[in-house]
């Protein structure tokens, strides 16, 4: 059934939506989607650099074209993820501060929009997985059933975001 596919696509949209949002710790996730000029073209900084975690809060971004190093410094600067680069000429070190408690309690927040807006969209299929239903031409007793599974459907992907915000939240206000 395409429609379990389009919940489990959901589903994965979620996951990797919530990576981006930083637990204190280091991960080279947090820089997806920062794109640096490089001769003109914007490319994403994974692309441009290597990017590693020598500690637990710290990332260091190690360009393979030390002539970037400037340009990919000004893009995690302009990106505003809250992280001042630190540029010694050869890489630039990023240095992840400690969590306060409000903002631990933001990050939740955050993430319980995107687990809002993943629930937002599991009803969207829904909504279209019924409408397919109702409009083939499918006996009374049948139609029945597939609206039935696809409400079980979605009751178990809701748990599933659930499950995953819990397991986020935890993850977001443990110090």
């Amino acid at each position: 059934m395409d429609t379990e596919l389009k919940f489990m696509k959901a589903i994965e949209n979620l996951e990797s939506r919530l990576t981006n949002i930083r637990a204190g710790r280091a991960n080279p996730s947090m820089l997806n989607g920062i794109c640096a000029s490089y001769y003109g073209t914007p490319t994403p900084i994974q692309s441009l650099a290597n990017i590693t975690v020598p500690e637990a809060r710290s990332l260091m971004v190690k360009p393979f074209d030390k002539s970037a190093l400037k340009e990919i410094e000004r893009a995690i600067n302009e990106a505003n993820i809250g992280i001042t680069p630190v540029n010694n000429g050869e890489v630039i070190i990023l240095t992840i501060p400690e969590l306060t408690e409000e903002k631990r309690r933001d990050y939740v927040k955050q993430a319980k929009t995107i687990c809002e807006e993943a629930k937002v969209a599991l009803r969207n299929i829904r909504q279209e997985a019924n409408e397919e239903i109702k409009k083939s031409e499918l006996p009374e007793d049948v139609e029945k059933s597939s609206l039935e599974e696809v409400q079980e459907l979605i009751n178990e992907y809701n748990k599933k975001v659930d499950e995953i915000f819990k397991e986020k939240e935890a993850e977001l206000m443990r110090v």
